[in-house]
């Protein structure tokens, strides 16, 4: 009988813990689709689950090495993507001498197969050209979803300054297809492609 007892305070606590979990969630609705979003795409990723993990604490630690750096945190706008260790530093330092403390941080993180230097020299932009280049990306990341020559899952799109950046693991036929679809988007000045091809 006690066993019997046991096995139902254990049910119980399970039930308890779920019904918390579930009340939880219910306040942060936004929160639990963004992680089935995340899952998902992970799940259809191209790269392994090892590599997109790698490239996930590449970019954290790049992030935390230059926020560590006042002179970076304070003056420049960088923003490090890695996608199966090939990685793109894009923003804009002030001068050349943050430029290449940037650059150095990079050269100090291991896993790092390749970097792509894509800081430009000059003042940080402004809150309206940042918010401009949010919206050109979902600009291009619904083309890409919307066409029958690429998978939009697989290409990363990072603008900056109105300046396109695609990376991810395609064919040379799906990069060049994502190229002409994102130059023929308005308000794209530059497409920059930095595909590892499969």
């Amino acid at each position: 009988m006690s066993n019997v007892n046991q096995i139902i305070k254990h049910k119980s606590m399970k039930f308890i813990v779920l019904a918390i979990i579930v009340s939880i969630l219910q306040g942060c609705a936004a929160a639990a689709v963004v992680a089935v979003t995340t899952g998902a795409s992970m799940a259809t990723d191209r790269r392994s689950i090892g590599h997109q993990i790698d490239d996930q604490s590449i970019e954290l630690e790049a992030y935390n090495e230059i926020t560590k750096n006042k002179a970076l945190s304070d003056n420049t706008n960088l923003h490090v993507i890695s996608v199966n260790g090939s990685v793109l530093i894009i923003g804009q330092a002030p001068n050349s001498h943050l430029k290449d403390q940037a650059l150095k941080i990079l050269n100090n993180i291991d896993g790092i197969l390749k970097i792509h230097d894509q800081i430009r020299l000059g003042n940080v932009t402004s809150i309206t050209t940042q918010t401009n280049d949010v919206w050109l990306t979902s600009k291009v990341k619904t083309a890409l979803f919307s066409s029958d020559e690429v998978s939009g899952n697989d290409i990363k799109v990072i603008t900056e300054n109105g300046e396109v950046f695609l990376m991810g693991l395609v064919s040379k036929k799906e990069a060049d297809a994502a190229i002409q679809i994102t130059r023929n988007i308005s308000g794209v000045n530059r497409v920059f492609k930095a595909f590892e091809y499969l």
